[in-house]
């Protein structure tokens, strides 16, 4: 059975990586809420754990997973690791003396708990008394209302959690009122601020992406714009002689190296490691996102543009978050980067069959299985194919050094 799993990440502070939430669907056809919760639960767990395993999904980190009334009660939680989940309690749950002596043992065994969706109401404490972290609507609650509630929960030993911050502002908003942290896709969007311009050592590794991507670019142009930069020589060769390669002798030469890989591999590789030199402070989760969105593309992308080259994917993927990474507009961004009328129209405003390409990416990393469904059906492409395909790319952001 394919397991529809996305992920969410969850920050703290600082904007590293804390968590993933996990979102689950066991098939395209059942996107609606009429989903059992003990059976999506169970599905969910069973395949992350068993089938497509937790590591390569969360990359090590903590896995946030819903938890039903009946699940919390028969313990389930307690049959996984207690150092690889959050026990996390839905806002539907009521806190019956079961559910309380479950919660309470399940904690003495060493799980946290997290409680979903908070609003105060009597007959909480009990849970608030055990709970790690209270997770608060930031998008539905207002101002006031979070305060409020910060305050209140000031009584008990649990970290604030505001889930569904979507911008800048927002998330220090949340700083400013005590949360630790942070969930939503505020890291995803560009900080703009009037009159600024890219930075000259920005813009020459932008230089770089493009005369990497030109077609016109040779193996001998590719060496010397490579020779040029001390890490991109140092990355480069340690790549090409890394454990994956199993090579007999140790590869010294650039060109050598470029040989070996291939002029389309090097140009993706080198443009990975400028993309991620240009996101250099911001939120590692920023270029691990943009890598998986390349991967994605270049997978699948030949069905919504059969014409397109798969390397040409790879960049339209790779630059989605552009506009975050340099904050400034998209149209600035990729201004002087060589890319197709195609791709170009995709990346602005999601037009033609790339931009399909890119809206169902975007709705798959947030969970959106209904409109997922929606522009398969529409594109002709078999939905089925996406929980590997997403897998796949995760996996292989996850291999990338981030930190």
């Amino acid at each position: 059975m394919d397991a529809f799993v996305a992920r969410q990440p969850i920050f703290n502070r600082h904007k590293k990586i804390y968590a993933y939430e996990l979102l689950f669907r066991d098939g395209m056809a059942n996107f609606c809420p009429e989903v059992d919760g003990d059976q999506a639960s169970c599905n969910l767990l069973a395949n992350t754990f068993l089938n497509i395993g937790i590591d390569e999904l969360t990359g090590g980190r903590l896995a946030f997973v819903n938890f039903t009334q009946d699940l919390l009660v028969r313990q389930i939680p307690a049959l996984f690791p207690r150092d690889t989940i959050m026990v996390e309690i839905l806002e539907d749950v009521r806190p019956e003396p079961a559910l309380i002596d479950a919660c309470r043992q399940m904690v003495d065994k060493g799980y946290q708990l997290a409680l979903d969706d908070f609003v105060y109401a009597q007959g909480l404490e009990e849970l608030l008394r055990m709970a790690a972290i209270v997770k608060i609507d930031f998008l539905n609650t207002p101002a006031e209302e979070i305060a409020a509630l910060a305050n209140a929960l000031a009584a008990f030993e649990v970290k604030l959690l505001a889930e569904k911050v979507e911008t800048h502002e927002e998330f220090q908003a949340a700083c400013d009122m005590g949360f630790v942290y942070f969930q939503g896709y505020f890291f995803s969007k560009p900080e703009i601020l009037k009159g600024r311009d890219i930075a000259p050592g920005r813009m020459q590794l932008l230089q770089v992406i493009a005369e990497i991507n030109r077609r016109e670019c040779s193996i001998d142009k590719v060496e010397d714009l490579v020779k040029t930069d001390v890490s991109l020589s140092y990355k480069l060769l340690r790549y090409i002689n890394s454990a994956f390669f199993q090579r007999a002798r140790e590869i010294t030469s650039i060109k050598h190296a470029i040989v070996l890989l291939g002029l389309k591999e090097t140009r993706k590789f080198i443009s990975m490691i400028a993309t991620g030199a240009l996101a250099a402070g911001k939120p590692n989760e920023l270029i691990r996102t943009s890598i998986i969105r390349a991967k994605f593309c270049e997978s699948i992308g030949h069905h919504f543009i059969p014409d397109a080259e798969g390397s040409e994917l790879f960049l339209m993927g790779l630059f989605s978050l552009m506009d975050a990474i340099l904050d400034c507009p998209m149209t600035t961004a990729i201004e002087n980067l060589p890319l197709s009328d195609t791709i170009r129209k995709a990346l602005l405003s999601e037009e033609g069959p790339a931009g399909d390409l890119l809206h169902l990416i975007r709705c798959y990393e947030f969970g959106q299985w209904e409109d997922c469904q929606s522009i398969s059906d529409a594109c002709h492409f078999d939905a089925a194919n996406l929980p590997e395909q997403y897998r796949l790319a995760v996996g292989w952001a996850e291999s990338f050094p981030f930190e």
